[in-house]
């Protein structure tokens, strides 16, 4: 739970129902001013961060301070870049009033672990958040363990609830300090007809650090004689495509009818991931378009003259390291999705569209349709140059905006569900376990049974009425809710 920067102020944010960037670091408060005595040097980073966003930023054009003809002298850019106060508040100004997902990092090292799957926050618990109606008080209630972390080992479930932290109440005031702990004691509690019930009893968790394997679950159900596949898999990392390709080697040598893709907590990573995915689902369409990419008017007008095929991510049959792909070759996939789905896992949604029948069990969601790249300061701001040694920041800006094979993009408000049934904390159910609600509804559709009732959706809301849900832990993590390049366009090149 540490590393969350500005926890406090994206929490005010987020209870007033504000769209602000999320992203923004701790400020440096030392100011600049560019005197005739003023050395170059010291506005490396800063040099850095204009040069990056000026170059390959996907909303250039809509930010004038940016364009290519803006200064008219280099003394202007850098009184410009000396006046900023910082970088971070540098980066802010580059940025379009619109753009949700851009973020920019002091330490690259560790974004690149995130990017890797490794993590030392929250100690093995993903949780979401919550507020109690009326009050400005918080709870989490965890929606899954990882595996070989202190939560696993202390025990702790799906659906507990907990409201303390070292003994103190949650709030949008006090979060950040709570967290920012080596260790940290939890309350524990659980939720019984849209009430908190709490005990006395606590559990102390250390961070540790430790690497997620995102297939969280896989396995083959049998629904009335027909086999049917379920695998959970919650991030995009290439690091673990391997083990994505022989959990779908598993359920091809099972013989599965069905697939159930639960994405509901996979907020996005790679893109070639993606690509792989889907082709694993598929394997019927190798060659053809999967993902179509809309860059700024620079590098699309290049692209389209010079290597048109570079604008165009094909369904394919290998995964990265040349293995083969295990694919299924389906007709029709489920995907459970909520409103934590985004980037990655919405572009599996979109892309599969056009070509099988892809049936949306869960929410809205999140309206994540660009993919952003990692710049280092280097000479041409990948990791092949040699890095500026004298500092460890990188930008994560948006560079693209991916459309399927229809050109269907700009999904700001979400992808829109099938069946439409929201998690319930009253009832959480057990991941995996055909009783499970939004398992349970997909299994429902494939026997032909109706969806919830009216009077069991109106209980739900009933239950729920006095505890709302604002977020989940993930999303004060720099990667949350990304989609992403592994490495930047080869023409790119440092002025």
């Amino acid at each position: 739970m540490k590393n969350f920067p500005l926890l406090i102020t994206l929490f005010a944010l987020i209870l007033t129902s504000c769209s602000k960037d999320d992203e923004v670091l701790e400020e440096n408060t030392s100011s600049k001013n560019l005197g005739e005595t003023t050395e170059v040097s010291e506005l490396e980073v800063e040099e850095f961060i204009y040069a990056g966003m000026n170059e390959i930023y996907l909303y250039k054009a809509d930010v004038p301070v940016l364009a290519d003809n803006y200064f008219g002298t280099e003394n202007e850019k850098l009184d410009y870049l000396a006046g900023s106060g910082s970088p971070e508040s540098l980066f802010k100004s580059l940025k379009f009033t619109n753009d949700r997902f851009s973020f920019m990092t002091d330490d690259y090292k560790a974004l690149e672990d995130r990017f890797n799957g490794v993590s030392s926050s929250t100690a093995g618990m993903h949780f979401g958040l919550g507020q109690i109606s009326g009050t400005n008080n918080l709870f989490g209630f965890l929606q899954y363990i990882i595996p070989n972390t202190p939560a696993a080992e202390a025990g702790l479930t799906r659906g507990t609830v907990f409201t303390q932290i070292n003994g103190q109440k949650m709030t949008s005031n006090n979060l950040e300090t709570l967290l920012d702990s080596d260790s940290f004691t939890i309350n524990i509690g659980k939720v019984e007809d849209g009430t908190l019930v709490l005990t006395d009893e606590t559990v102390t968790l250390h961070q540790a650090s430790y690497t997620a394997n995102p297939i969280h679950m896989v396995k083959t159900l049998d629904v009335d004689g027909k086999k049917v596949g379920y695998l959970m898999y919650n991030s995009f990392i290439g690091n673990f495509d391997d083990e994505l390709n022989l959990a779908f080697g598993e359920l091809k040598n099972q013989g599965v009818e069905e697939l159930i893709l639960d994405l509901r907590y996979n907020g996005g990573g790679d893109v070639v991931s993606a690509v792989d995915l889907a082709s694993m689902i598929t394997g019927q369409f190798e060659g053809k378009v999967f993902m179509q990419e809309k860059w700024n008017d620079t590098y699309q007008a290049y692209f389209e003259e010079h290597k048109p095929e570079r604008l165009l991510n094909l369904f394919d049959d290998e995964i990265r390291t040349g293995a083969k792909i295990n694919s299924l070759g389906l007709l029709k996939v489920y995907v459970l999705a909520t409103a934590s789905t985004a980037s990655a896992s919405e572009l599996i949604i979109n892309g599969l569209d056009p070509y099988i029948n892809v049936v949306h069990v869960g929410e809205n969601t999140t309206g994540k349709f660009q993919a952003s790249v990692t710049l280092y300061d280097s000479e041409d701001f990948s990791k092949d140059k040699e890095i500026n040694k004298n500092h460890t920041y990188a930008l994560q800006p948006l560079v693209l905006k991916s459309a399927n094979a229809n050109g269907i993009s700009d999904y700001i408000n979400g992808l829109d569900p099938d069946v439409e049934l929201s998690e319930n904390i009253n009832n959480l159910g057990t991941l995996g376990d055909p009783n499970e609600p939004l398992l349970q509804a997909a299994l429902n559709h494939i026997r032909g049974i109706s969806q919830i009732s009216a009077a069991d959706a109106g209980q739900q809301k009933k239950a729920e009425s006095n505890l709302k849900i604002i977020g989940d832990g993930e999303m004060f993590e720099p990667h949350y809710q990304r989609m992403y390049l592994d490495k930047v366009p080869d023409i790119l090149r440092r002025n």
